[in-house]
């Protein structure tokens, strides 16, 4: 049976940061800590799970992400490619059977992330797990980048980005996929809240 032994922990930090000027998103500060260096903190303090290894895919100011004491790697394909070019590099380097992705600009979300999405793929018998939140309207929406995965899906999404598909949703409905609503009012409303810009990141930080 799968485990949480079995799961590397990948923070997707290798975005343009277009809407924040273009410049490196994952160092900037939450809190007086690099957005990377926090979500990685975040991870290891999971409930109930402890990864058996964690990454950061980043595409600029690598020696700055090595300083956080994990491995660090570019995206494998050229350019500026999007999330599923993380979730590939991911995949390529990932020595466990399970990937975990978060994305480094949502310094909130749920320390039982991991347990629940491992417990739905393993129930539904999924290749995919993908985290699921309650919008402002009440309706409840797929949050793709928080997605827990087979190793075994590498030749898949190799296959589809080759053939110039770059939205997440698009491969994972090639797949048994399972939603894991995080809607209940016991989870932060804040949680899955991505910080797009150094205005969002600062109302972040003084939101409580």
């Amino acid at each position: 049976m799968l485990q949480a032994a079995d799961i590397t922990g990948l923070v997707l930090a290798g975005g343009q940061g277009s809407r924040m000027g273009g410049i490196d998103k994952g160092l900037q500060n939450f809190n007086g800590t690099p957005l990377t260096l926090h979500t990685l903190m975040r991870l290891q303090m999971q409930d109930a799970v402890t990864l058996s290894e964690m990454m950061v895919v980043a595409n600029r100011n690598l020696s700055a992400y090595e300083s956080f004491g994990v491995q660090v790697w570019p995206d494998s394909t050229d350019g500026f490619a999007g999330p599923l070019a993380g979730f590939l590099t991911g995949l390529e380097r990932c020595e466990t059977d399970l990937l975990l992705t978060v994305p480094c600009d949502s310094p909130l979300f749920p320390l039982n992330l991991t347990q629940r999405l491992l417990d739905t793929l393993i129930a539904e018998d999924a290749e995919i797990a993908v985290a699921a939140a309650k919008e402002e309207d009440g309706s409840v929406r797929a949050q793709p980048v928080f997605c827990l995965m087979r190793v075994s899906l590498l030749e898949s999404l190799v296959k589809f980005m080759q053939s110039g598909g770059r939205k997440i949703d698009a491969w994972t409905a090639q797949h048994t996929t399972v939603l894991v609503p995080f809607d209940t009012d016991d989870v932060d409303p804040r949680a899955f809240f991505n910080a797009n810009t150094l205005e969002e990141l600062h109302r972040l930080e003084q939101s409580k």
